[in-house]
């Protein structure tokens, strides 16, 4: 399977904006409130379970508890007669065991939806509609999020032309004359039913939508988000069209969110359409909102007014009420720190080494101390010349030299701003008495050795600084502390997030390390909470002396200056 950064992804889809589809899952409806399919069949457990075990609902109100949900689909599966967990048909089984009577299905959807509002993201991709940057948009979502986005930026109810599953032929004429923008929804709210209890026609027609699909993939490339895959009927539209030949002409884009693999059908799928010559790959996002927001930002001739507004009316706070007495403002400490000094150089070297982890493997090869990013500029790197010339020798040197780091490059996730996340992390660690696990988005920083005195005032705000999960004695566990690097106000900051920090966690203990920590943590907060982040920025800042990364003399180090104090909310202005 390959995988696509994001940068690299919006500079592509800049330049076939134009030529790609989309396909919208429920992972984009959750960011404007829509429940996911996920959320909801939680939720239809947990009503089958206090309607026939003739429990409070408070019992089990807390769907994110790995004992409840166990709790949960015992139940279910000593009830007999409904699918098992993760079974595609699991979703529309709960569904009508929960709600017999389909016109309670549809007043419970229509609850859901009633509250949902388009977010960022649907007005981004509205955006890119307007300005021709998107035309088709296929959805498996029923919520009407897409079409009220475009009429909020289109100013008009008429300009988007959606299709469900009851007009295949009007989907069918709008694709043949390309009256764009196309939105079509291919199952509706034939999501409340399952397939084999619908009628001939119903089956028919969702048949017919989804051979659309699969000719439309012959003329477009595919941009796919916030759908995991699970719709079996979907993806094997997905690999016919791949089957039919010269599908996804401008490539297979699969956005997805986490750093957990997709599932093992999405994989296969993706692998397929490379072995079919197609330009098939994984990009892993935040979320929907912000990955059409590092779309938007590659077009700088794009009208984003309603997206500015839309943007401001989130930032408005209510007013606070005018102290009386001797009380000051009221303020709030964020848990971030300013970056007062950061490199403004790195090392470049070109050569013929391929990707990401082929640099990688070098680096472990020579097993030189070397910070490194690849990047279509050549190889970026931190660390002793000697070390970084014998490590790529061997791959044909014919540039090295210094390279910029330009403050542009540092507003969003590029290879740049991930370069100096590494260097920052390891400075922090190797001058803080820390160890470093990585994780996609943050970095977890955790004392190597607690029993040193500097961590005393930490032991007296949180008690005991680490320990072994009771019945799991392969996960140790150490009080510590997330952190992320991060671009707002036209600077960078270093995020920081008290945290429990675990060793020895796999897929199996996940869910208890989970528990454990949120045991842990849960009590953490007001005063407390602020402590804690006194005392780490006061730990990563100390006093606000450099904070190199390496420690070298020969070569180019990078070198940081941390704020002792975190940033706090201004006196908002009348």
């Amino acid at each position: 399977m390959v995988e696509l950064t994001a940068d690299d992804f919006a500079r592509r889809f800049a330049l076939r904006a134009a030529n790609l589809m989309w396909l919208l899952g429920a992972g984009a409806s959750a960011a404007g409130g829509m429940p996911t399919a996920w959320d909801m069949t939680w939720e239809f457990k947990q009503r089958l379970y206090v309607s026939q075990r003739r429990v409070t609902l408070q019992s089990v109100s807390d769907l994110s508890s790995s004992a409840i949900r166990v709790r949960l689909q015992d139940h279910i599966d000593s009830s007999g007669g409904l699918p098992a967990s993760g079974d595609p048909d699991e979703y529309a089984a709960l569904f009508e065991a929960v709600y017999p009577a389909e016109s309670d299905r549809r007043a419970y959807l229509d609850s859901k939806t009633r509250g949902a509002k388009p977010s960022y993201g649907h007005l981004a991709l509205a955006t890119l509609m307007r300005a021709q940057k998107a035309q088709l948009v296929w959805t498996t979502n029923f919520d009407p999020l897409v079409a009220d986005a475009c009429a909020t930026v289109f100013g008009t109810t008429g300009a988007l032309a959606t299709v469900d599953l009851d007009a295949p032929d009007t989907a069918a004429q709008l694709l043949a004359e390309g009256r764009w923008p196309v939105e079509i929804k291919l199952h509706g709210d034939f999501r409340s039913r399952r397939l084999k209890n619908t009628t001939d026609e119903l089956r028919h027609q969702d048949e017919r939508l989804r051979q659309h699909l699969v000719q439309s993939c012959s003329r477009f490339g595919l941009v796919v988000v916030g759908y995991s895959g699970r719709d079996a009927s979907i993806l094997e539209a997905l690999r016919e069209a791949l089957k039919s030949g010269g599908a996804f002409p401008l490539g297979l884009f699969w956005l997805h969110r986490g750093d957990n693999p997709p599932l093992p059908a999405v994989e296969q799928l993706l692998a397929d359409a490379v072995q079919a010559g197609v330009e098939a790959v994984l990009v892993r996002i935040d979320n929907f909102d912000e990955a059409l927001r590092d779309l938007l930002r590659m077009f700088e001739e794009v009208n984003t007014s309603e997206l500015d507004a839309f943007a401001a009316d989130r930032r408005r706070w209510t007013p606070a009420p005018t102290p009386a007495g001797r009380h000051g403002w009221p303020v709030v400490r964020l848990n971030a720190l300013p970056v007062v000094e950061m490199p403004q150089v790195c090392r470049r070297i070109e050569c013929r080494i391929g990707g990401h982890r082929e640099v990688r493997d070098a680096v472990d090869l020579s097993g030189a101390d070397i910070l490194f990013a690849r990047s279509s500029l050549g190889v970026l790197a931190y660390g002793s010349d000697a070390d970084v010339r014998r490590t790529f020798d061997g791959y044909g040197i014919v540039n090295f030299d210094l390279h910029t780091i330009e403050t542009r490059r540092l507003r969003y996730d590029s290879h740049e701003r991930g370069l100096l996340r590494d260097a920052l992390a390891r400075a922090l660690a190797s001058n803080r008495g820390l160890s470093i696990s990585r994780r996609r988005n943050s970095d977890l920083l955790a004392p190597t050795d607690v029993t040193r005195p500097e961590w005393g005032p930490l032991r007296s705000l949180v008690g005991q600084l680490s320990g072994t999960v009771s019945g799991h004695p392969e996960l140790q566990w150490r009080e510590g502390v997330g952190t992320r690097l991060d671009w707002a106000d036209e600077r960078l900051w270093l995020l920081l997030e008290p945290r429990t920090v675990f060793d020895g966690i796999s897929d199996a203990n996940k869910s208890v390390a989970t528990d454990f920590s949120r045991e842990r943590t849960i009590r953490r907060y007001n005063r407390k909470l602020n402590d804690l982040v006194v005392f780490w920025a006061g730990v990563l800042a100390g006093d606000g002396g450099d904070l190199s990364a390496l420690g070298i003399e020969d070569g180019v180090d990078a070198v940081f200056r941390l704020a002792c104090d975190t940033g706090f909310s201004r006196r908002a202005q009348a």
